[in-house]
């Protein structure tokens, strides 16, 4: 099932308190236990997509799968694309954490804000 997750930025050093500013919104293939799902994934690829938040500024792309696992990568090219650390290992759900690296080379910490059942994000 297509679930939205929200993912704001953790506590880090340039965000004490972390930042509901900073971060992603996400259309993700999660299996009931929370987890990424490569088969939904291959049925429904074209509605997962997310955008990145980042202090007023948006990008937008969609998940891929492949040698480095699972990342994100930017519609416009210029961004790259982002890896997410483990990202068959972690479950999607309310209060646990996940790392990606982001393009700037960057591994951040984010927390999984919200889960819920929504209609595609619009591309």
């Amino acid at each position: 099932m297509i679930r939205r997750v929200r993912l704001e930025l953790a506590r880090c050093h340039e965000f004490p308190e972390g930042s509901e500013d900073h971060g992603y919104e996400l259309s993700l293939p999660l299996g009931p236990k929370g987890y990424l799902d490569h088969d939904h994934w291959m049925r429904q690829r074209k509605n997962a997509v997310f955008h990145r938040f980042w202090g007023g500024e948006e990008q937008h792309g969609q998940l891929r799968h492949g040698r480095e696992g699972w990342t994100l990568a930017f519609t416009d090219g210029a961004g790259g694309k982002e890896v997410i650390f483990k990202g068959d290992r972690h479950r999607f759900i309310e209060g646990e954490y996940v790392s990606i690296r982001e393009s700037d080379g960057i591994t951040r910490t984010f927390r999984v804000a919200a889960v819920r059942s929504a209609p595609p994000m619009p591309r």
